[in-house]
Formats: C-alpha cells, sequence, structure tokens
C-alpha cells in the first residue's frame, strides 16, 4: 500500500504535481514557554523551535481539513520570540503564509 503525501510542504517542497491552487492564507502558532531568555540559535531556541514547527504542521494541517483542502504549501514565514517579564518565561511566535491546494485529477 502506498504512504500517502504530507499534507504540509515547506519552501521548496512541492505538492503532488496534479495538486490545483485554492487561496493563499496566513496562519501563526506559538511553541511551548521555557524559564529564562531565550537566545537565537542556544538550547532554549532549538527546543522552542522544534516546539513551534511542531505547533505549526499541526495547525497548518487542521486548517487545510477545515478549509476543504488537502495540501499546504508554506511560502513565507516570520519567527520571533516573545517574553514575559512577570513569568519569566520565553517563546516562539510565528506567523506562516501558505497556499492551499486540492487534489486534482490523476495524470495518465
Amino acid at each position: 500500500m502506498p504512504t500517502p503525501p504530507p499534507v504540509v510542504y515547506w519552501h521548496r517542497d512541492l505538492p503532488p504535481l496534479e495538486a490545483e491552487v485554492m487561496d493563499e492564507h496566513v496562519v501563526e502558532a506559538v511553541s511551548d514557554r521555557v524559564a529564562g531568555m531565550i537566545e537565537r540559535h542556544g538550547e532554549g531556541w532549538e527546543a522552542c523551535h522544534a516546539s513551534l514547527m511542531a505547533h505549526v504542521e499541526a495547525r497548518l494541517a487542521q486548517e487545510a481539513a477545515r478549509l476543504g483542502g488537502d495540501y499546504a504549501h508554506v511560502i513565507d514565514e516570520h519567527v520571533d520570540s516573545r517574553r514575559d517579564d512577570l513569568t519569566t518565561e520565553s517563546w516562539l511566535h510565528g506567523r506562516f503564509s501558505y497556499v492551499l491546494y486540492r487534489r486534482g485529477p490523476a495524470r495518465a
């Protein structure tokens, strides 16, 4: 049994050739919080980035299904760090632009 194609495609990875463009959308996601400050490419950043990517993958799959699409192709992303001085916690926030596709007719 063949493995179904993934739902989320990142930047240079393209959805199947038969996929048909539906529309362009934006989704935002946040990582889990960590104690203290996070420095770009430090240990806290890496943990938050992995968490953010897991959260956005899940959000993109949910949004694709909700909007009647089959694939989400991320074309742009902006990630920045956020901090709550009261709790001394930090996290990453991401904004992801993507093109939504639906399955097209299979090619012969």
